[in-house]
């Protein structure tokens, strides 16, 4: 295998704090061109970002779920596009699924490899001799305008149980097509990809979610539901920042009509209380099953159903909370957030999204609940 050589300076609480005073700094200048720029990729990279989730046999630092959730939840507090970003950092964790000697070739040049994918919709792809010819569009390949390999969805079959098949292709046999026009997360650069008639050998396919070839803990713990972790935390990061601005704000100035300051106002302090209490019990039911879980693996036990189900509900669970909480302090906030360039009006926007996804929405509710009580899960890929 493929020996890696670790070219990462040494990083500390002082660096991860200068990043986030230059996100702060520059996510205006990501927002208006609707992608994270790739110098500041490297940056992230610089502190081990991307390759918390490359296997240790591969010069990699996998970090327990819940310590990466931290560090997404802080960029996302900074900056809700960026945390989308770097939560992909977990993504690694998929690519286990490969053979060990693809993943030794994927790593031959540095633990540090940002991944991206437009998978959906599934497009058909022409069975070869070697593996895959693959043609088609794929939609919201967030982070591609950084990433160092690419996937996109193709169909599974015999060999996979029908569950579809991720095939990687590198940056220079993929067009990205820059339709991007949204409201909320626009850095996120969820631009379509296009590929060409490009084969792409078997060995560079994998189920997303299938078995690794790695044994290493991080592995063990449930792919898919990490997935959903990863993305739930960003709206908590969010939330924070909203809730952090109007603390803020309401002890400050009285209001353009001479009105008490909001802090002076009851309802104010109220609905303040009321979102602090909602989003740091969402967040701990989050984190507490995220530590449960992560200790059942590294005691060599597998992640039960049970354990899986709420590290799915909790996740939705906090992604909805964390949006009615941003909804609640714009709603007392008074008439100055209905001007663009309002504070609020951003994190609303990117507030609203986490929840849209489809490893967070509704869904999952109706699915957990059949779970922990016994019954088969109502949605699939829950597992």
């Amino acid at each position: 295998m493929a020996q890696t050589q670790d070219t990462r300076a040494e990083t500390g609480p002082v660096d991860f704090e200068d990043m986030l005073t230059e996100l702060a700094e520059r996510r205006t200048e990501f927002r208006e061109q609707s992608y994270v720029s790739s110098d500041f990729i490297d940056r992230l990279k610089g502190l081990g970002i991307y390759r918390a989730s490359t296997p240790a046999m591969f010069g990699g630092d996998p970090l327990p779920p819940a310590e990466f959730l931290e560090q997404v939840e802080r960029i996302s507090a900074v900056d809700g596009s960026t945390g989308w970003g770097a939560s992909f950092g977990s993504a690694l964790v998929y690519l286990a699924a490969l053979p060990l000697e693809t993943q030794a070739e994927l790593y031959a040049d540095g633990p540090d490899v940002c991944f991206a994918g437009g998978l959906f919709p599934v497009q058909r792809a022409e069975p070869t001799d070697r593996g895959f010819l693959v043609n088609g569009r794929w939609k919201f390949a967030s982070g591609c305008m950084g990433a160092d390999i690419l996937g996109v969805g193709i169909p599974g079959d015999d060999s996979t149980a029908g569950k579809p098949r991720t095939a990687l292709l590198r940056p220079d046999q993929v067009e990205i097509i820059r339709d991007w026009d949204v409201s909320g997360m626009r850095a996120t650069g969820s631009f379509d990809l296009s590929v060409d008639h490009v084969e792409v050998p078997r060995e560079w396919t994998f189920i997303r979610g299938g078995a690794p070839t790695v044994d290493e803990p991080l592995y063990r713990y449930p792919a898919l539901a990490y997935a959903a972790q990863v993305l739930s935390v960003v709206s908590a990061g969010v939330a924070r920042a909203a809730l952090d601005h109007a603390i803020t704000v309401g002890a400050g100035r009285s209001g353009v009509t001479g009105a008490p300051k909001l802090a002076d106002r009851a309802y104010y302090r109220t609905g303040i209380a009321e979102a602090e209490a909602a989003l740091r019990s969402a967040r701990a039911y989050f984190y507490e099953v995220a530590h449960e879980t992560y200790e059942s693996v590294l005691s060599g036990d597998p992640a039960s159903e049970r354990q899986n189900a709420h590290l799915r509900l909790s996740a939705s669970n906090l992604a909805r909370v964390s949006a009615k909480v941003v909804g609640q302090v714009v709603e007392i906030s008074g008439t100055g957030v209905i001007y663009n360039t309002h504070p609020l009006q951003w994190l609303m926007d990117d507030a609203l999204v986490p929840q849209q996804h489809a490893f967070l929405g509704p869904a999952m509710f109706d699915a957990a609940g059949a779970v922990l009580m016994n019954q088969p899960a109502t949605v699939p890929g829950f597992a």
